[in-house]
């Protein structure tokens, strides 16, 4: 499924007045590939982002999925198309980590929500892929941030979407959980060509496991492997600052002085 964005500007409507926090993006999200959307704060990520998931409208510009406008997918017909994990914790009450999982099944169960067969067999795919069989008959509310965030992924591959937006699925866990995830999350997108596209603050990490990256200012976005954005010269410069250099050999920056 292929995602365009045509000449699209991203924002909000405060007091009756428009801020806009994106200009004139037209770019592609690419199937088969793990990208990073990185900027410093302020910089519209969490707008840029809740906009593609369809969480808020466009300012100006086209969001195409197959060449139809995003708008023009029912809600449950979207829901089939794109899967979002965001950083908040779910209120599921007494819920055990299968039933969560399940609840990616909500677009194909209709209105009673009874799982199928095929169903079932989604949401014991997604627990496998993910590896978090030990985890199922756990309740949400006595797991971990990384386990949980796991959980979360298990849904969104349950959902069985081409498409799939992360915000900021790295915040509040520990380094080594931060690995974990984006290797798992690069994997998955690899292994089942799906879309992943997610924001993050993880820079080191982001250029270290990332196959593109979307590179997020005020004025303008860079979009590139990470090697290519570093050869260019593009990383170092959105990324200066005193006390810092960047080595575009080994993609990592390095405190000076």
């Amino acid at each position: 499924m292929t995602y365009l964005l045509q000449d699209l500007s991203t924002g909000y409507h405060v007091h009756n007045r428009v801020h806009t926090v994106a200009r004139h993006i037209t770019a592609e999200l690419e199937a088969g590939c793990l990208t990073c959307l990185l900027g410093p704060n302020g910089a519209g990520k969490s707008t840029l982002l809740r906009t593609l998931a369809a969480f808020q409208p466009a300012l100006e510009g086209k969001m195409l999925l197959d060449g139809h406008p995003l708008e023009a997918f029912p809600a449950k017909e979207l829901a089939k198309h794109i899967g979002i994990v965001l950083t908040e914790r779910p209120d599921v009450g007494n819920m055990h980590a299968e039933e969560l999982v399940a609840m990616g099944r909500s677009p194909y169960t209709g209105f009673w929500g009874k799982l199928r067969a095929e169903d079932q067999a989604a949401v014991e795919d997604a627990i496998h892929l993910v590896g978090i069989e030990e985890l199922r008959h756990r309740r949400v509310q006595t797991l971990s941030d990384g386990e949980r965030q796991k959980v979360m992924i298990a849904k969104a591959l349950a959902q069985q979407t081409p498409i799939i937006f992360l915000d900021e699925p790295t915040a509040f866990l520990d380094f080594p959980s931060k690995v974990e995830m984006l290797l798992l999350l690069r994997r998955l997108a690899h292994e089942m060509q799906k879309t992943v596209f997610l924001s993050t603050h993880d820079l080191e990490l982001a250029l270290q496991t990332a196959d593109r990256l979307w590179l997020l200012n005020k004025d303008y976005l860079e979009i590139g492997t990470p090697s290519a954005l570093a050869a260019n010269g593009v990383l170092p410069r959105f990324f200066s600052g005193s006390g810092i250099t960047f080595d575009a050999k080994s993609l990592r920056f390095r405190i000076i002085g």
